[in-house]
Order: structure tokens, then C-alpha cells, then sequence
């Protein structure tokens, strides 16, 4: 019997593999976990796609009580659903290695992630460099990681992606306005003079999906695009090719 981690892309009930599909339909038990990204269907589309019953696993759960799930999977199949791809979150890595050590047979079903799809906008995946999440200041007053990582990706000319707050059960999910005002919030404690008005800046959403968008400009000018459903995510550019730079007027007329 098998615990397998499966990735269903970033969109809709569509984007799951074929293989991933083929698993599903064959396990006993369907836990999806929910609090990482956000897709844009509902439960009841992957349910009438998969012909199977699904339990919603948050944070809570999947975190701190994934020893029920693991020990599940001694006796049968049990699939645990994941936004994206299995292992771009250290969570899931965690579940992974939790796993093994209970003894629990585990296999990993890759999909599309975050991490390939800022592809799409044009600059170099090889020149990102650290990521890095902003969280609600709610949470973190005195937040600083974010605007520290930025810093030390542009020494180096390399591209910065940020990460959005989330928090599903609170239908609560983080625009690029508000990661922004986040931004600027830490400038104005540690007066670098990074953050600025005149900052070149890429808004992201629902990468992935059919109605993606991308635009750039100065962060003035993005900070007043409204970008739709979430996720957002924000890029802050390090030393662009113009073939980079090209790509991204691109999204910009379009």
C-alpha cells in the first residue's frame, strides 16, 4: 500500500497528469491540502473528475496530524492532493520524509509549479534567485526577510520572485498592492532606499491558467493595476537581457 503526494498543477481539475488521474481513481482515500495555493475550481469539480470522495486536509492537519494519513497508507492506498507540484514547498518534503521514516511506502506524482511558470513572463529562470514569501504584517510587524533576500539578489543582478500570503480558511489571499504596502512598510523602518516609486516591478496572476496576467512598470504604476482573482505573485527584476525586456512590453500591450 502506497501514500502518494500528487501535484495537480495550477489551475483547474484539468491540469491533473494522466498518471496523477490514473492513481486517484484507485485509492481508497483522497486528502487535499489547501492552504499553500488556491485553485480555480471548486472541490466538487475535482470530485466529479476523479469519481471520488474528498477530504480537505489544512494546515492543522497536515502539519501536526499527517500520522493519521501516513499510518492510513499502511493498509491502503491514499492519495494527498497538492496545489502545484509535491515538492515546492518544504511541507510536502517534510510529509515525504515522514513517511519513510514510519515505514510507509510514499511516491511523489510531479506536476506544473509557481517555479516554471514565471516562465511565462519572459525572464530567465536561471537568473532568479532566492525566494522569498511576504507574509501579512498582522502576523509579522516587524518583518524584514523579504526586503533583506531583495537586497541581496539585486547585489548579485538576479531576479527576486515573492511569494503571497495565503490563508484559505479565511478567504483571505494577499494582492500585489498589499505585498507592496508590505514593502514599503519595511522600507520606511530600515531606510535602504530599495523600495521606491521609481522601482521596476512585475505583477503576476493566476499564472497557469488562461486568464493569466502579467505587467510591468514602475511600481507606482502597478500599484494601481487591478490584477483579478488570486494568486498574485511579484517579481522584482535584477540585470535583464532585452530579450527580456522585450517579452514583457509584450504582456503589457497585451
Amino acid at each position: 500500500m502506497t501514500l502518494y503526494i500528487i501535484g495537480l498543477g495550477l489551475c483547474d481539475q484539468n491540469d491533473i497528469s494522466v498518471k496523477g488521474l490514473k492513481i486517484i481513481k484507485s485509492c481508497e482515500k483522497i486528502y487535499l491540502e489547501n492552504y499553500t495555493s488556491l485553485l480555480q475550481c471548486s472541490i466538487k469539480d475535482l470530485e466529479e473528475l476523479y469519481g471520488k470522495k474528498i477530504t480537505i486536509s489544512d494546515r492543522n492537519s497536515s502539519e501536526q496530524g499527517m500520522n493519521k494519513i501516513i499510518l492510513e497508507a499502511k493498509d491502503q492506498n491514499v492519495a494527498f492532493l497538492v496545489i502545484g507540484d509535491p515538492v515546492s514547498a518544504t511541507t510536502h518534503i517534510d510529509i515525504w520524509k515522514e513517511a519513510l521514516e514510519k515505514g510507509t511506502d510514499v511516491k511523489i506524482i510531479n506536476n506544473a509549479s509557481i517555479f516554471t511558470a514565471i516562465g511565462i513572463t519572459g525572464l530567465q529562470l536561471y537568473k532568479f534567485g532566492k525566494t522569498t514569501s511576504i507574509p501579512f504584517l498582522d502576523d509579522f510587524p516587524e518583518l524584514e526577510t523579504p526586503y533583506n533576500i531583495l537586497k541581496k539578489n539585486k547585489e548579485i543582478g538576479y531576479h527576486t520572485l515573492f511569494l503571497l500570503d495565503i490563508k484559505a480558511d479565511k478567504d483571505k489571499f494577499m494582492t500585489i498592492k498589499q505585498a507592496i504596502d508590505v514593502l514599503k512598510d519595511i522600507e520606511s523602518r530600515k531606510k535602504e532606499g530599495i523600495i521606491n516609486d521609481e522601482l521596476f516591478v512585475v505583477g503576476c496572476s493566476r499564472l497557469g491558467c488562461p486568464d493569466f496576467k502579467v505587467r510591468s512598470g514602475k511600481l507606482k504604476e502597478i500599484n494601481n493595476i487591478d490584477f483579478g482573482k488570486s494568486p498574485h505573485c511579484l517579481i522584482i527584476p535584477g540585470d535583464m537581457h532585452f530579450l527580456e525586456e522585450e517579452i514583457l512590453e509584450f504582456h503589457n500591450k497585451n
